[in-house]
């Protein structure tokens, strides 16, 4: 006998390693795996990719940017797909592309402490919460 031989005797069989065997079992499988790489990892690329353009697009005047590049300057003028930033004490004007922009330090800096003001309201909702705990124990 050989190796084929043992295979396909081996795929007559009933139940679980039946199902998985036979052709729409490995289908089923395969099917489940895409499903499986879209969620962890086709779904959230695309999501940062989303909020990148979206940061991108709502570039204002007055914003600290870091580009791609790594050059860290202030928006002073804005077109379509250009921006005009300035850099370092001597306040050398760059045009730059859009899709250059890395991050936005001033959004970056608000999201921060937004984040911030969140974390000490729930810190001192739960303190409150602790405290009528007690008040009530009394």
């Amino acid at each position: 006998m050989n190796l084929f031989t043992l295979a396909a005797a081996g795929t007559t069989g009933t139940g679980v390693s039946g199902f998985f065997g036979s052709t729409w079992g490995m289908l089923v499988l395969i099917g489940g795996m895409f499903v499986l790489m879209y969620f962890l990892m086709i779904r959230p690329q695309n999501k940062r990719r989303k909020e990148e353009e979206e940061m991108r697009s709502n570039v204002e005047i007055g914003d600290d940017i870091v580009t791609i590049g790594g050059i860290i300057g202030k928006v002073v003028s804005t077109k379509d797909d250009a921006l005009i930033i300035e850099t370092g004490a001597d306040r050398n004007k760059m045009k730059i592309s859009r899709w250059a922009v890395q991050t936005n330090l001033t959004r970056q800096a608000a999201q921060q402490e937004a984040a911030q003001k969140a974390k000490e309201a729930r810190e001192a909702a739960k303190a409150e919460k602790k405290k009528k705990k007690e008040e009530a124990k009394k």
